[in-house]
């Protein structure tokens, strides 16, 4: 995005906060929504962060998200839960049901919580890096509405279903995966869109289920792998289905309600999700697990590159890199962000 348009990450989260609870959210949700966007916009993963402050206003205000949910825990059995998530902001249902998986795992050494009548949750590796943290290796797992073909598929069948993981790391930053199951996320296409960019090759379909390279034609995505190996981001599309909205009691992608209605207020989605927490004190312990973390990356870096000068990396290399970026620079915000947060004037 236009680095010129940067702004320090405290005004864009006291900027957040304040337009979440003018719409109505408790401002303890707001806080909690603030956190998961703010995680993604500081390490780079701009399409699920403060852009999409805008969505989340117009559904508290609409109708698509309960702005005063009861969430309620049940514990089913030393190592597993259930959380309600009641329709309201999914990003403090997903802490919380974390936070759950976690205590579980101090127990039992595994926790796994699943959460239903939840709505967008935005990117889950902010949930999988709240466990790492904490120490705990951690696992995420969340379904949304079709947007994306079967292998071979004019028509979308299932969500972009994202997969997030993290691990502790000696003296190190975690480890940290956060993939959608997709080409790409549809909130990618989105962004490119609202920056006139054109599309990578084979992720989106038009109407007519054709590959195409713009962004306002796209209508829904290939599976991870494309057209010749998309046949394997199906599959681990519908593995997320199966944990996160079958197990949970969710709705499945192919029937949940639409982004699009349930931003007009018509009905609110259904989303699921899983938090799953492993203690490593429970299995090797964990000052071996940390210290075997950092052996198996030095080893992974220290592979053999194939282009010189251009280092192989881990899942969350990147990401960190850009997070030390922009803790100096400041975090670039697109121009329609940039107005509905008024944000003119206040540049880092």
């Amino acid at each position: 995005m236009d680095t010129a348009n940067r702004y320090p990450a405290p005004r864009l989260a006291e900027a957040c906060q304040a337009k979440l609870v003018a719409a109505g959210a408790r401002p303890e949700d707001a806080s909690q929504t603030v956190r998961a966007m703010m995680h993604a916009s500081r390490l780079g993963t701009d399409s699920h962060g403060v852009r999409l402050i805008g969505y989340y206003v117009d559904m508290l205000k609409r109708g698509g998200v309960n702005t005063q949910p009861q969430r309620t825990f049940t514990q089913t059995a030393p190592a597993t839960g259930r959380l309600d998530a009641d329709f309201g902001l999914a990003h403090a249902a997903s802490y919380e049901a974390m936070d759950e998986a976690i205590t579980l795992a101090r127990h039992a050494g595994i926790g796994a919580v699943t959460v239903h009548h939840s709505t967008h949750y935005g990117a889950g590796g902010a949930y999988a890096l709240a466990a790492a943290e904490q120490g705990f290796v951690s696992l995420v797992l969340s379904n949304s509405d079709p947007a994306v073909a079967l292998s071979g598929g004019r028509a979308p069948f299932h969500g972009t279903n994202p997969i997030a993981m993290a691990a502790p790391v000696r003296d190190r930053r975690p480890w940290l995966l956060d993939m959608a199951t997709s080409s790409i996320p549809f909130n990618r296409v989105k962004l490119y869109r609202s920056l006139g960019l054109p599309l990578p090759p084979e992720v989106a379909l038009n109407e007519e289920g054709h590959p195409t390279l713009d962004a306002n034609q796209a209508r829904f995505l290939q599976p991870l792998g494309g057209m010749a190996y998309g046949h394997k981001g199906a599959a681990l599309a519908g593995m997320v289905t199966i944990l996160s909205a079958v197990l949970s009691g969710a709705d499945p992608d192919p029937i949940m309600t639409s982004t699009a209605a349930a931003q007009e207020g018509h009905k609110p989605q259904n989303v699921g999700h899983i938090m799953v927490a492993f203690d490593p004190n429970r299995f090797i312990g964990q000052d071996a697990f940390e210290a075997g973390m950092r052996d198996y990356l030095d080893l992974l870096r220290a592979s053999p590159a194939a282009e010189p000068g251009v280092p192989v990396c881990a899942p969350g290399d990147k990401e960190w890199e850009e997070a030390d970026l922009r803790s100096d620079l400041g975090i670039p915000v697109d121009p329609d962000t940039e107005r509905l947060l008024d944000l003119i004037g206040a540049k880092a």
